[in-house]
């Protein structure tokens, strides 16, 4: 397992990039910086290139919805260059309410759009000069579209790595599937060991049949809580209020991937009523009616006498690893 950390700057932006910074000469394996709608996550990982020098630096997600194909593909490679090699791209699809509401753009053919993204990063990232034709994505334009006056380019510069490591946040069946067959990494949010063969294992071994070997292994990119302390009950308290805003009011009610998820893990009758809650304005209630039993079973929680075999399942559907984000 390698460990790593979440960038929380709700203490001050500064503040957080100097723990980063000591938490590197500690020997943590990557830090990762979410965007969501808050500031981009681009220029804070920018600006961790030039404080760090080891870490293993990502995104945590870049939604591919409000960058073209192209612009994902040459900020990887910039933030790749500018780190001498450290960048991850993180890349996810977010969900409607963030897309069509805060970016104004149609959240459309999620899969299909994320394997064309990838596809063509790659070849930006081989310098190739770049004719794509796919059902979603089409460059240059043909000739019907705009002025007509496309052009082919391959990428100026040359960029330090030509297969920059992609992961993908994924919690759907289809979409774990094709990150299992196309991703360097997988990125699921709220991952539960312990029930993650019986909700992922049928899609993780279809994505692996077709997987290129060359990728590697998949790597499991787990974020979570960790609090180490003898009074359990108030540090599981800590992450509830994250759990009642992801299941009760990210997304509405029949499109909320996060109801979803903990509907599969088993919570369906607790999800329903978080939701209810949440989205009744009761926020409060919403976050006193998360399970204590979902809590412990997504996050490192509990006395320093715990092992971390304590939260591994046997087997794992890959080698994880795992950053903190408390």
């Amino acid at each position: 397992m390698r460990i790593g950390i979440a960038l929380d700057y709700s203490g001050g932006f500064h503040e957080a990039v100097d723990r980063v910074v000591e938490l590197e000469k500690s020997g943590i394996d990557i830090a990762v910086v979410a965007e969501a709608y808050s500031f981009d996550a681009i220029s804070h990982l920018g600006y961790l290139a030039a404080r760090t020098t080891r870490v293993e630096l990502a995104s945590g997600i870049l939604p591919i919805y409000i960058r073209t194909p192209s612009l994902l593909a040459m900020t990887a490679a910039g933030l790749d260059f500018v780190s001498d090699g450290r960048f991850h791209l993180g890349i996810g699809t977010s969900g409607p309410q963030v897309i069509e509401g805060f970016h104004g753009v149609e959240f459309d053919a999620p899969i299909g759009r994320t394997r064309e993204v990838v596809e063509i990063c790659r070849r930006i990232w081989r310098r190739e000069r770049l004719h794509y034709a796919g059902k979603h994505y089409q460059i240059p334009l043909p000739s019907d579209r705009g002025t007509g006056l496309g052009k082919a380019l391959q990428l100026i510069n040359h960029p330090v790595r030509e297969r920059i490591p992609i992961s993908i946040a994924a919690l759907g069946p289809k979409n774990v599937e094709l990150t299992a067959e196309i991703a360097e990494g997988w990125q699921p949010v709220f991952f539960y060991p312990a029930k993650a063969h019986g909700v992922w294992g049928a899609a993780l071994a279809a994505g692996a049949a077709n997987r290129d070997p060359a990728l590697g292994p998949l790597d499991v990119m787990v974020g979570t809580s960790l609090a180490i302390g003898e009074d359990v009950d108030e540090r599981l308290g800590w992450t509830k209020p994250q759990l009642a805003l992801y299941i009760g009011g990210m997304g509405a009610k029949g499109r909320n991937f996060y109801h979803s998820l903990a509907t599969r893990y088993g919570f369906g009758a607790a999800a329903d009523r978080i939701q209810d809650l949440y989205l009744a304005g009761r926020k409060r209630e919403a976050i006193d009616a998360v399970p204590d039993e979902l809590v412990r079973g997504i996050s490192l929680i509990g006395p320093r006498a715990t092992s971390p075999n304590d939260w591994l399942p046997s087997p794992t559907p890959a080698s994880p690893r795992c950053w903190s984000d408390r």
